[in-house]
């Protein structure tokens, strides 16, 4: 046993919809008496490739005390479920960067004379996770302008940022308009500050690798502490990014407040979608 990063479920939070099912090439989950449930920590590679397809937010990363995840053992349920599951499990792999597994899955492969056409060096396809798909934008067309551009003030307006972080009683949050941003928010759309951070308070995180329990807490604390007038959620399009429109819906509801509610959605190269 040893501790490592393996998803964690919250029973009260499934409604059994299984949309994670297919989203978990490894089949580590199972719908049991209704529920989704993590049927052996052997299977679960902790990437939280299904984190993003749960529409009640149940599904976490947490870090415990877990069996080691085997590759070989992994393989062998796979191959059970056909050539596309097997296909979608190495895009998975590949795409965050799973090199080891990667080399031990075609391995087991190749002993057990299973072909499967499958390109290791080309970028993954639809199945690999997109939240951490490795995309070159080097090459992306810049904009370009006669004029040079003027150097953006910052619009940040309080201090900390982190949702982890952030005190109910700040006085920036008397009568404030929120914005909910995802960490890598800021880093891929250029105009942040002057776009969506002048004249609000900011509070930043990350649904796939925070802990969404705390965060609908902190915010709901915030909520219920505070008159917020509205609150404006940036995300970008990956899947598991969307889990912060589930944290702002649900400490809205448990705040017992009616408070405007939109999203924005950025794209991985830096535009409102």
């Amino acid at each position: 046993m040893a501790i490592r990063k393996i998803i964690k479920i919250n029973e009260k939070k499934c409604d059994g919809c299984s949309l994670c099912i297919p989203n978990c090439p490894e089949g580590a989950i199972q719908i049991i008496d209704g529920k989704a449930r993590l049927i052996s920590d052997l299977f679960c590679d902790g990437l939280g490739a299904c984190l993003g397809y749960c529409p009640q937010g149940a599904i976490t990363i947490e870090e415990r005390e877990a069996e080691p995840y085997e590759e070989e053992k992994v393989m062998e349920n796979i191959v059970k479920q056909g050539k596309n599951v097997i296909k979608a499990h190495l895009e998975h792999l590949k795409g965050h960067s799973e090199e080891e597994y990667l080399k031990q899955a075609l391995n087991y492969l190749k002993e057990k004379n299973i072909k499967i056409d499958f390109n290791q060096e080309s970028q993954i396809g639809l199945h690999g996770c997109p939240g951490s798909r490795i995309i070159d934008l080097r090459n992306k067309k810049k904009k370009t302008s006669s004029n040079l551009k003027a150097r953006q003030e910052s619009e940040l307006m309080q201090w900390p940022i982190q949702l982890n972080l952030l005190s109910q009683n700040a006085a920036y949050f008397k009568d404030a308009d929120l914005l909910l941003a995802a960490d890598c928010v800021p880093f891929a759309y250029a105009n942040f500050h002057s776009d969506f951070l002048k004249d609000n308070a900011l509070m930043i995180g990350c649904p796939k690798l925070d802990n969404v329990e705390y965060y609908e807490e902190k915010l709901t604390d915030i909520l219920k502490s505070n008159n917020i007038k509205s609150i404006t959620i940036v995300n970008m399009e990956v899947p598991c990014c969307f889990g912060l429109q589930n944290i702002a819906e649900n400490a809205i509801r448990n705040s017992g407040k009616t408070i405007p509610l939109r999203q924005i959605i950025i794209t991985i190269s830096g535009e409102k979608q």
